[in-house]
């Protein structure tokens, strides 16, 4: 199966936190990354279109990243999101893994 994604994804395994907007907050496992999104490893329901904050201590970051995001699919073991405006330090630390 080709991969239609525009931005190549390194593989992490990292915990995080997902925030979402006037809701609650839960953990994730981070299983890939890109400049563009990532894919979290959950068993939490999230919909489509919900505007979630992912926090999460990357391998080379100086800090938690916060990652401000929208679910763009989901399936039973996780879901999908692409990433809204990054900051220059959150930018920085995603190329540094891409980089790996």
């Amino acid at each position: 199966m080709e991969d239609k994604r525009s931005h190549p994804r390194v593989i992490v395994n990292t915990p995080v936190s997902c925030e979402v907007r006037q809701g609650a907050t839960f953990a994730g496992l981070a299983k890939d990354i890109s400049i563009g999104g990532m894919f979290v490893e959950s068993t939490e329901v999230v919909p489509f279109g919900t505007e979630v904050t992912i926090v999460g201590h990357f391998t080379g970051s100086k800090g938690d990243l916060r990652l401000p995001a929208i679910v763009r699919w989901a399936k039973p073991d996780g879901f999908g999101v692409q990433f809204g405006s990054l900051g220059a330090r959150e930018t920085h630390a995603i190329s540094q893994l891409l980089k790996r």
